[in-house]
């Protein structure tokens, strides 16, 4: 063998060896970069965003404290009003301060334009619907969530949203929770999910954005009243009993528990007496508004956690 073929061996063997550890470095800095990502949601206020329907979309997340990446913990996602943001429903229901007390992690998805769409146009509208199924599956991908219990309630037209969630996404969302809300007239018809729901409402006699006795007046378009909507869940769930104030009650806030349904599931409405349209026992900057909730002595977030703790897919 000459010089010549000697030197040909010794630079394949070289870059043979380089390869290596370009590799191994390789290797080491995705490493490094997904331990950099997992420790960015271990505990407390995180970011994220990811694309659906051409459209980027952000959310904010918060886990708490206790989070072990090794077990897995429940999700509950929280929809804001229309021009709200995640951020801002989260300092309104004060979530976060539950999670760490109960354990469980916190989605506030943004809506576009700081609202929700429940169906796509032609307009470049997006789905919603759609959106909270691929958010679920991107988060399941990024955190340890336990796919038996993860929660949905929104506030206004994210409790719309909820209603939509409950009648399209049953097999993901195991029990919903609607804050001054209701269910729209035209997605009643076409609401069949094939499983029992448990659902949880909270409205204010005195709303005048979600009338109590049904809204057809708004840009949201028809809206079942109250009392049709929770007879529309209690039917749907073949609920047998139920556990109401009576009519002559000086409570201020009535409510009617049915029970006996489907599927271990149950239907929960809780009328705040007078109450406008705004998240009960939630932080607000409205003097007059904080007085009546500290009257009121009810805790939307408290309740709606203890509500879904009882109920698992």
């Amino acid at each position: 063998m000459n010089i010549y073929q000697n030197s040909r061996i010794l630079k394949k063997f070289l870059i043979v060896i380089l390869g290596i550890t370009l590799l191994t470095a390789c290797d080491s800095i995705q490493a490094e970069e997904k331990n950099i990502t997992k420790a960015k949601i271990l505990s407390g206020d995180n970011y994220g965003e990811l694309y659906d329907q051409g459209k980027l979309r952000t959310y904010y997340l918060y886990t708490p404290k206790s989070y072990n990446p090794d077990r897995p913990m429940p999700l509950v996602l929280v929809f804001h009003g229309d021009d709200g943001n995640g951020k801002s429903i989260s300092n309104v229901t004060r979530f976060n301060e539950l999670a760490d007390k109960k354990g469980f992690i916190v989605v506030y998805p943004d809506g576009i334009d700081q609202k929700w769409s429940l169906r796509g146009n032609a307009q470049g509208r997006v789905d919603d619907v759609s959106f909270v199924n691929t958010l679920i599956n991107h988060l399941q991908q990024q955190i340890n969530i336990d796919s038996h219990k993860i929660y949905a309630t929104g506030f206004s037209r994210g409790a719309i949203l909820t209603q939509a969630l409950a009648c399209k996404l049953p097999d993901k969302i195991s029990s919903f929770a609607s804050v001054a809300g209701s269910l729209p007239v035209r997605l009643k018809s076409n609401c069949e999910p094939r499983t029992s729901i448990s659902m949880l409402t909270i409205n204010g006699t005195n709303d005048r954005n979600v009338l109590y006795e049904g809204d057809d007046r708004t840009q949201r378009g028809a809206l079942l009243s109250i009392s049709d909507m929770v007879d529309f869940w209690r039917s749907h769930d073949q609920c047998t009993s139920s556990n109401k104030s009576p009519d002559f009650s000086e409570d201020k806030v009535k409510t009617a528990i049915y029970t006996g349904c489907s599927g271990n599931s149950a239907v929960w409405q809780l009328a705040v007496v007078n109450g406008g349209h705004f998240w009960p026992g939630g932080s607000s900057t409205d003097k007059s508004l904080n007085k009546f909730n500290a009257n009121l002595g009810l805790n939307a977030s408290e309740t709606i956690w203890n509500f879904f703790q009882s109920h698992s897919l």
